[in-house]
């Protein structure tokens, strides 16, 4: 629980998998996943992706990155995915997104 992953290479990988873990991923074509409750997976590097799947997990990734969502109902089980890419069809690159009601919903900053 809690931990950090990073991944600063070129195609390298991060993986947090405990609640409230963090994944950051910040070279070239890195990939960045979370997948327990309260998760954050970032995508900052060049032509990145970042996956959040747990409950109430959050992504955000730099302009042309992949970003991931599942959204979990308070019985664990998935009700909503969504895909995109930071930059295009209102989403904002840098900015931290959690999916509501099949929506990813940009995150109060602070």
């Amino acid at each position: 629980d809690r931990g950090a992953a990073s991944a600063t290479g070129d195609r390298g990988a991060a993986s947090a998998t405990g609640d409230r873990g963090a994944a950051s991923a910040t070279g070239y074509r890195g990939a960045a996943s979370a997948t327990g409750d309260s998760g954050a997976a970032s995508a900052t590097g060049d032509r990145g992706a970042a996956m959040s799947s747990g409950y109430g997990g959050r992504v955000m990734g730099a302009d042309g990155c992949a970003l991931f969502l599942v959204e979990r109902d308070d019985s664990y089980k998935i009700v909503n995915v969504w895909a995109g890419i930071a930059g295009r069809d209102g989403i904002k690159p840098l900015v931290w997104y959690v999916l509501t009601k099949g929506v990813p919903v940009e995150m109060a900053s602070g």
